[in-house]
């Protein structure tokens, strides 16, 4: 089995949602059954399909979360140097085109949130930067056509 990459925030955020899982939705759902079957006839009852189904939602996010956990490659940014873009990296690009520049932290595929400016290590993206250095043109093909990035600065935090 291939080891999943994650920093240790990314680790905790997906311990927390399986505790929460398991501490809570699970219990709750477990509920909604049992008070769905109070009401009678349950092939005719939609709360207890709902329910049955949010319950296989959980055992299924649950089975999930827990090979990722096992799989799991904690890596510490603050404990990564160089100056090359590797996972973890914190790199600021230069649009080649319009000169604004941009920061994004390359982390785990279960912590990519763009908004906050954090790329999946597998995105096209992320995937383009890794091995360059400070001063490398990288070129990304995105549904708006083909963009140039300039790599201004690495840093790991």
């Amino acid at each position: 089995m291939s080891k999943v990459p994650m920093t240790a925030v990314g680790y905790a955020r997906l311990q927390e949602e399986m505790k929460r899982l398991k501490a809570v939705d699970r219990l709750e759902v477990i509920k909604q059954i049992a008070d769905a079957r109070d009401h009678g006839d349950i092939s005719e009852n939609a709360e207890y399909h709902a329910a049955r189904e949010r319950q296989g939602f959980i055992e299924g996010r649950l089975g999930e979360l827990e090979d990722k956990i096992s799989r799991a490659e904690v890596i510490d940014p603050a404990t990564l140097s160089g100056k090359d873009v590797k996972f973890g990296a914190t790199v600021t690009l230069a649009d080649e085109d319009t000169d604004e520049k941009t920061t994004y932290q390359i982390v785990g595929e279960d912590e990519a949130d763009v908004k906050e400016r954090r790329l999946s290590v597998t995105s096209p993206l992320a995937r383009a930067l890794i091995g360059k250095k400070v001063g490398d043109s990288v070129e990304v093909t995105t549904p708006g056509g083909s963009k140039m990035y300039e790599i201004t600065r690495v840093k790991f935090v």
